[in-house]
């Protein structure tokens, strides 16, 4: 590793790159005020691991749909406008669960459709602010960029859990309200971003326009590999998506716990990203990333059988630290290796692959928890991963083999 220290410190003096980041802090920290809000709400009225696993699917299945229609106006349209009117979109969805949650009358359909219209918000922010990031850093820096602007978001995540937990043992509708100024002020500091770099001018589009970023992305064996490899690793590596009931029925806490597991592997993930934003990976960098996803996997199964707290915590740090190895090794390939023009398509795709299967992984441990137990689905889960990686090694040794990430 290459130690870059001043150079990272630069970019925390850089005007656009910090309002980004702020937009992006702020939506990160909602967004995790969230998890932990809807999670315990819906399962203190329901009960049902099957219902809590269902709200990763809602939030889901507007990627899936809009995918290539997402991808496709991040590239035609002003990037940072469709980034301000997601997140303006999702403070004024906020809005609505306070009131009904202060009011009495909100029920679980109406909070899946809330969550409906956050992923759907989602499906359009994620690869706008993936198109966006390499136009507002210097050149060369986007390896740190990336680095600095996962540890910001980690950071985020430290704390939004923690405090939706206690805001939700305040008052129900309190974290919504967190909720609504976060993403609102966001939307507000999009405004103040200016572009390092313009993007090339893009050709009127036709409708095979629509599917360049998946024809990129099945092109290019290493993209293709590095994706791939981390949806089924989310997908199956899902057990975060249990807390609420290994806070409630398996270590016997309360919300304010939960918040504090959830907020667990940011922990680890921001210690990895402060070591990340000072050096490089710039040697076996395919090789760490399959590393890293083992490691997570490995995690999973301990964090799954374990019945005390403190070990909980530890497993859930070192899954986020593992975790943020392989996100920056990605986001810094794919970012390095598609041509500005069609950096919205590619990160849709990528939003779908990756982010999205966060939530499908949440419905995937809902329903295994529901079927076996949830300590057993979670121990599944992690072994499927370590086994995902172990495969994808030899399937893909074009990624095995990158070396630096130039």
């Amino acid at each position: 590793m290459t130690t870059v220290g001043a150079e990272s410190g630069s970019l925390l003096r850089h005007r656009p790159f910090v309002f980004f980041l702020g937009a992006r802090t702020f939506s990160r920290f909602a967004s995790q005020v969230a998890a932990v809000a809807v999670g315990w709400q819906v399962y203190e009225m329901t009960s049902s691991p099957f219902v809590l696993g269902m709200i990763g699917l809602v939030q889901f299945l507007p990627a899936a749909v809009l995918v290539f229609v997402a991808g496709h106006a991040v590239d035609r349209f002003d990037r940072k406008r469709v980034l301000q009117l997601s997140q303006i979109a999702e403070g004024l969805t906020a809005v609505f669960l306070a009131w009904g949650t202060y009011a009495g009358w909100l029920t679980v359909p109406e909070i899946f459709l809330a969550m409906l219209v956050v992923g759907t918000a989602g499906a359009f922010e994620s690869p706008a602010a993936a198109a966006l990031l390499p136009a507002v850093v210097p050149t060369g820096t986007l390896q740190r960029a990336t680095a600095t602007s996962s540890g910001f978001g980690e950071l985020a995540t430290i704390t939004g859990p923690a405090l939706g937990g206690f805001a939700y043992a305040v008052a129900p509708g309190l974290p919504y309200i967190i909720m609504a100024g976060c993403w609102l002020i966001g939307g507000l500091a999009i405004v103040a971003v200016a572009l390092e770099h313009r993007p090339a001018e893009i050709p009127s589009p036709d409708s095979d326009d629509l599917y360049a970023g998946l024809k990129f992305v099945w092109a290019n064996p290493a993209i293709l590999g590095t994706i791939s490899l981390d949806l089924f690793a989310v997908l199956l590596g899902g057990a975060t998506a249990l807390l609420p009931i290994y806070a409630r029925d398996i270590l016997h806490t309360g919300p304010w716990e939960l918040g504090i597991l959830r907020a667990a592997p940011a922990v680890g993930a921001l210690l990895m990203t402060i070591v990340l934003a000072r050096h490089n990976i710039n040697r076996r960098v395919g090789m760490r990333m399959f590393q890293a996803v083992i490691v997570f996997g490995a995690a999973t199964v301990v964090f799954a059988l374990s019945w005390w707290l403190w070990l909980s915590l530890l497993a859930l740090a070192i899954m986020g630290a593992a975790d943020t190895v392989s996100v920056v090794i990605r986001l810094s390939l794919v970012q390095l290796a598609t041509p500005d023009a069609m950096r919205g398509r590619v990160g849709a795709v990528n939003f779908l692959f990756i982010n999205a299967s966060n939530q499908l992984g949440q419905f995937e441990s809902g329903v295994t928890a529901a079927l076996m137990g949830a300590m057993p689905a979670a121990v599944l889960g992690g072994v499927g991963t370590v086994a995902v990686a172990l495969f994808w090694m030899k399937l893909f040794p074009t990624l095995r083999d990158v070396e630096r990430l130039e």
